[in-house]
C-alpha cells in the first residue's frame, strides 16, 4: 500500500458523487490519499435529531466514510477494495449548526486489514466533537 494510489481530482469527485449516502450527509472531500483524508460538513437542521442537535449517526457516517475512502485509496492500485468491519465512535460535544472538519489517518495498514483514526472538529474553535476508529478488511472484489 502506498500513496501511489492517490485519486485524481476526477476520481475524487466520482468518490463523492458515487455515494448517495455521502451526499445525504453533506460531506465534501478536499484531500484523499491512502494516508490521509480531509473533508468537511456544513451542519444544520437537516442533520438534527428531535432534540435539535446533530444526530450522532451523522458523525458515525462521516467517520465510516472518511476511513473507507482512505482505506480504499490505499489498496485500489492493487485492484483491491476495503470494507468496514467495525466502527467505534465517541461523541464528545453537541452541535446544532456550523462547519466541522473530518480528518482520517491510518493507525496501521496491513496486508489484510487496516485501522483508521478519524477526528471531527468544529472549525470555528477547533473543539473535538467526535472521534472514532474504523477497522477495515482489504478484499479482492468478485
Amino acid at each position: 500500500m502506498s500513496d501511489a494510489a492517490v485519486p485524481t481530482p476526477e476520481q475524487l469527485k466520482q468518490l463523492e458523487g458515487s455515494s448517495g449516502f455521502i451526499r445525504a450527509v453533506g460531506m465534501t472531500l478536499a484531500e484523499v490519499s491512502g494516508s490521509r483524508v480531509v473533508g468537511h460538513i456544513d451542519l444544520g437542521p437537516q442533520h438534527h435529531q428531535p432534540m435539535g442537535i446533530v444526530h450522532g449517526g451523522v458523525y458515525c457516517a462521516a467517520i465510516e466514510s472518511a476511513a473507507s475512502v482512505g482505506a480504499y485509496a490505499a489498496v485500489m492500485g492493487d485492484g483491491r477494495a476495503a470494507v468496514g468491519v467495525h466502527n467505534s465512535t465517541n461523541f464528545l460535544a453537541s452541535m446544532s449548526e456550523g462547519r466541522v472538519e473530518v480528518v482520517a489517518t491510518p493507525i496501521t495498514q496491513g496486508r489484510t486489514q487496516q485501522l483508521w483514526q478519524v477526528d471531527i472538529t468544529r472549525v470555528e474553535d477547533g473543539r473535538l466533537i467526535a472521534t472514532g476508529q474504523v477497522r477495515l478488511q482489504n478484499i479482492t472484489p468478485r
